[in-house]
């Protein structure tokens, strides 16, 4: 099973890189990919991009291997496209993961990952939410995904049957902005 962190992303709304702001001692992305090596992953691939050398500079990729996105500046659907080439082939599908989100539990990474539909999706308290799980009979369609909300439009899609896993507490906070920087740091985050 394949394990895919997104953070090429420029920060456009944040204003700096948020893979780099500081988060318990290190950084946010730290911080997840963290959490993706205590999932138990049998490969943790990260996407970089906006950003790329410092994070190279400052983030322990240790274990991580790194697939660069050229095209970040298009959305995450580049991110996706160019992950999913690096996915080895043995495995039997990946969970997605958002390089900015620190909040998400382990075990609900794994009860998303045992799905046995090809598409499963948190179900928190206000909403759906990351991770994802893709078997490996969608990861042609990840190929030719574009923008920002690609993978919502394959999961609502209809194409594919999509497991639900409930999950308590609300969406973990996704820092996009200062506001929602602040308010992880304030602890509203899981």
């Amino acid at each position: 099973m394949t394990g895919l962190v997104l953070a090429a992303g420029a920060s456009v709304r944040l204003g700096e890189a948020k893979q780099l702001l500081p988060y318990r001692g290190r950084t946010l992305l730290d911080a997840t990919l963290d959490l993706a090596r205590s999932c138990a992953f049998d490969q943790v691939l990260v996407t970089l991009g906006g950003a790329a050398d410092l994070v190279r500079e400052r983030v322990d990729l240790t274990g991580v291997q790194v697939v660069e996105n050229a095209e970040f500046s298009t959305g995450c659907g580049s991110s996706i496209r160019a992950a999913t080439q690096a996915v080895d082939p043995r495995a039997d599908g990946l969970v997605l993961l958002l390089g900015d989100q620190p909040g998400v539990r382990a075990a609900d990474v794994r009860r998303v990952a045992a799905a046995t539909t090809p598409l499963a999706v948190c179900r928190y308290a206000d909403g759906l939410g990351h991770p994802f799980w893709f078997a490996r009979d969608v990861l042609p369609e990840l190929r030719v995904l574009h923008g920002d909300k690609a993978v919502w439009k394959l999961l609502h899609s209809g194409r594919h049957p999509v497991t639900e896993i409930p999950v308590d507490g609300p969406v973990p906070i996704d820092v996009d902005t200062r506001a929602d920087y602040r308010r992880l740091l304030a602890g509203e985050a899981r």
